[in-house]
């Protein structure tokens, strides 16, 4: 647009009369002047993100539009590092990754013209390599799924009584039933949401299951399905009940233990210990005998409802019912627990064979 170069803009935030602002690393013209390129870094100030330090480039340019009568004005790639929807492998994008871009990209844009944007993670394969993106139906690398400008901590305690805030709400609803689902994180909550289970039940957790579990108890709900990715439940069988991995990551001890309850071969059990996670513990055993992961994979989802139960009764004498399911990496219902089987028949979910 030939304007000169800025090393820190304000980025306007949806539905804010707020703007933040960004530092910009560098930044340069290309292709003639007719495309430019801008790179910057995250910088959410948490030690433990893992994204902390990243790079973000950004490719632009301005696209003629061939029929005016055209309303589209943005073309949105996905580059090296960014995360794509495996089944439609369309950018993986929240609304307000939409809404950014829509205030502060379309008022610059001339008539007769849409914009090219392609935005690459040159560390998003690398970095995708140690979340659970691949669990929730994400590929090829990091998506752009951010609710906020803020990073938001999964362990802190606004998100916590933020957590209690919605519980409370929804147990005094009048159409309450006594029921609730807790969910972890967004691609928990999106999997549920997807499965049939009504948003006026659904409460997101963050990692702080245990004090949510009690609350849930004291507002005298009957009973409680935690539904999760298979990674974070199973710390509940090891009595962990916030699951921040920067806090507690016992999974595959937990694992081995149980196995050893359950009488497994040693020779099982051994190469079990060597798994550098729950997914590679579980695709050895599947290979080895699938009975044997069946009667492991019951012998956790059991073990999490009595720990889950166990950790309420220490706080506060209370009958309530709690059953786990668990998904896996793409997606499917496959593991409950006693309590978890009866449940889901009151939300008609049923497990992937």
């Amino acid at each position: 647009m030939g304007k000169e170069f800025k090393s820190e803009q304000s980025i306007a935030l949806p539905n804010s009369k707020s703007s933040i602002d960004v530092q910009i690393i560098s930044g340069s013209l290309l292709n003639s002047k007719k495309q430019a390129l801008a790179i910057t870094k995250v910088d959410s100030g948490e030690i433990l993100d893992i994204t902390r330090g990243m790079e973000v480039w950004a490719f632009v340019k301005f696209q003629h539009k061939e029929d005016q009568l055209n309303k589209e004005w943005l073309d949105l790639r996905a580059g090296e590092g960014v995360g794509l929807i495996k089944k439609s492998k369309k950018i993986s994008m929240s609304q307000f990754t939409i809404d950014l871009l829509q205030i502060n990209l379309k008022p610059q844009i001339p008539e007769a013209y849409k914009v090219v944007l392609e935005v690459i993670f040159p560390r998003g394969v690398e970095l995708a390599k140690r979340t659970s993106n691949e669990a929730f139906g994400v590929v090829d690398g990091l998506a752009l799924i951010g609710t906020q400008a803020e990073a938001q901590i999964s362990s802190s305690p606004s998100q916590l009584q933020e957590a209690i805030t919605d519980l409370r709400f929804k147990c005094s609803a009048d159409n309450f039933k006594g029921s609730l689902v807790f969910v972890v994180g967004e691609n928990g909550y999106d999997l549920a949401c997807k499965s049939g289970i009504k948003k006026d039940i659904l409460v997101k957790t963050g990692n702080w299951i245990g004090p949510l579990l009690v609350s849930a108890a004291k507002e005298k709900v009957k009973n409680l399905l935690l539904f999760a990715y298979h990674g974070k439940l199973i710390k509940l069988a090891g009595n962990i009940f916030n699951t921040h991995n920067h806090l507690a990551d016992a999974r595959i001890e937990i694992l081995v233990f149980l196995a050893i309850k359950e009488k497994l071969p040693f020779h099982f059990i051994e190469e079990l210990s060597k798994s550098k996670s729950i997914e590679e513990a579980f695709n050895l055993l599947d290979s080895k005998s699938s009975n044997f992961s069946s009667i492991l994979w019951q012998r956790i989802a059991n073990e999490i409802e009595k720990k889950s139960c166990d950790y309420v009764n220490r706080y506060l004498s209370s009958d309530i019912t709690i059953g786990s399911v668990m998904f896996n990496k793409k997606r499917c219902l496959r593991w409950a627990g006693m309590n978890g089987y009866n449940l889901m028949k009151n939300f008609d979910l049923a497990l992937t064979p």
